[in-house]
């Protein structure tokens, strides 16, 4: 539970507005979400969403089915403060994603900016793309943001992965075909710019498990 422990700290020694990845509002993400043509009765599950301003706006869109997974209790707690009486509309999933139990094709959406980059083992990531496959139903669409090659290398005080769109898609590999990647430059609270990748990608119909 070292992970747990470590966000769990975060979010309780700093607001969440003066975190480096503190968004105001996530328009690259909702603008891929569009762009893609997911419709508002879409199943969508927002990992490492945590305190994330990412749930507002996909209700503010009209999009009923949403879920919010992350290790942390506190930065869900302040989502759903957020929120105030909207937050009963969420399904909140506190949870290490590696571990979490989450139902079968389930999802037509998964959704992650920044809890990949983290995965610095290669074990990891499988043990993450693995749950990819079994949570995202056939055909179901992926969005994954990391850092990008000139992204920091560190986060949190953590060490992180840097991505190209490339080199991302082939840690999920054949089961997903990648649709667009954008760049985004990011500018934290702090003023500093770091930059992103996004890869959209198409888990295939016939993938397992």
């Amino acid at each position: 539970m070292q992970a747990k422990a470590h966000w769990e700290r975060v979010y309780t020694t700093r607001a969440a507005t003066e975190l480096s990845w503190f968004q105001p509002h996530a328009e690259r993400s909702l603008a891929l979400i569009r762009g893609a043509g997911v419709p508002s009765t879409a199943r969508i599950i927002d990992v490492g969403g945590g305190a994330s301003t990412l749930v507002d706006d996909l209700l503010a869109a009209g999009y009923g089915d949403v879920s919010v997974l992350d290790i942390s209790a506190h930065a869900l707690a302040v989502a759903r403060a957020r929120l105030k009486a909207r937050a009963h509309e969420v399904r909140w999933i506190e949870a290490d994603v590696l571990q979490a139990t989450l139902p079968r094709h389930a999802y037509d959406l998964w959704h992650d900016r920044a809890v990949f980059h983290f995965l610095t083992q290669a074990a990891d990531r499988h043990a993450y793309v693995q749950q990819v496959l079994h949570a995202v139903r056939p055909g179901g669409l992926v969005i994954v943001a990391t850092f990008a090659p000139d992204g920091p290398e560190r986060c949190s005080g953590l060490p992180v992965m840097r991505y190209d769109p490339e080199r991302l898609h082939a840690e999920f590999g054949a089961p997903f075909s990648l649709l667009r990647h954008e760049r985004e430059a990011h500018y934290t609270p702090a003023g500093k710019v770091q930059q992103f990748i996004y890869c959209l990608c198409r888990k295939s119909t016939d993938s397992s498990p």
